[in-house]
């Protein structure tokens, strides 16, 4: 889970100027419209994918206003929404690329992700490539506030926590996909507010690249990143401490 940490800390780190920030509330408001869809209810007490995208969107800094508009316009829309879709390939290097997409127009999202892999050396691969590469985690993430680090743990081992990383005050949670629930009624229970809470794809195993080949493979992540119909990109390049440095050095 190290990988992990450390591109989760990048990517906030990047999400911090006006585009990336619009990006996150955009995805954001795509998955509260999925949630209202779905869920049947607008009431996020009874919906609880609902519940977790306004949390999201509260660790986010989300404006409450712009949750609560979203939350509207998917009530009263008669439209039918996004299409969840999914693609697999690599990036060069042999890393594996696995992009999970939201979209109202199928057709343009196919031609972006394709596009995307061709013009930066990747390939698309076919369904089923390297999702088996890949094991369906839930991970949370939340400040340590004034909790004892015993005793926290012990409640989050009582959730369903397979791993726990505290850094920097910063505590990230890994579950097994089947207890992400159990762990969300648990931080409810507890009063802790996440950051974020989601379920990733954690690969089983690390390509590990030399510097400038990993950034030429994190270029073409970074290109999936901004497309406005991609959700979330997983890939298994090894993020060692050189690898991210120099990423970090290009911001």
């Amino acid at each position: 889970m190290a990988g992990h940490s450390k591109w989760s800390k990048i990517k906030r780190k990047k999400g911090a100027n006006d585009a990336k920030r619009g990006k996150i509330f955009g995805r954001i408001i795509k998955e509260i419209t999925v949630a209202v869809k779905e869920g049947g209810s607008n009431d996020p007490n009874f919906n609880p994918r609902l519940r977790l995208a306004i949390a999201n969107a509260k660790g986010a800094n989300m404006p409450k206003e712009n949750v609560q508009r979203a939350i509207k316009k998917a009530s009263e829309s008669t439209t039918a929404g996004f299409s969840e879709l999914n693609y697999e390939g690599y990036a060069p290097g042999g890393v594996a690329i696995f992009v999970e997409c939201l979209t109202d127009n199928t057709n343009r999202t196919i031609a972006n992700v394709r596009a995307i892999f061709r013009k930066n050396n990747g390939n698309l691969a076919t369904s089923g490539s390297v999702a088996f590469l890949f094991d369906r985690k839930g991970i949370f993430e939340f400040p340590q506030g004034e909790w004892d680090a015993e005793e926290l743990e012990l409640e989050l081992i009582d959730g369903g926590a397979e791993d726990i990383e505290v850094e920097d005050g910063e505590v990230t949670v890994t579950t097994d996909m089947a207890d992400f629930g159990n762990m969300q009624k648990k931080l409810e229970e507890l009063k802790i507010e996440t950051k974020s809470a989601s379920l990733q794809r954690i690969p089983q195993t690390t390509t590990k690249l030399e510097v400038e080949a990993a950034k030429t493979a994190m270029r073409l992540i970074d290109k999936f990143e901004d497309d406005d119909d991609v959700q979330a990109v997983f890939h298994n390049l090894e993020l060692t401490e050189d690898i991210v440095a120099a990423l970090e050095e290009e911001g």
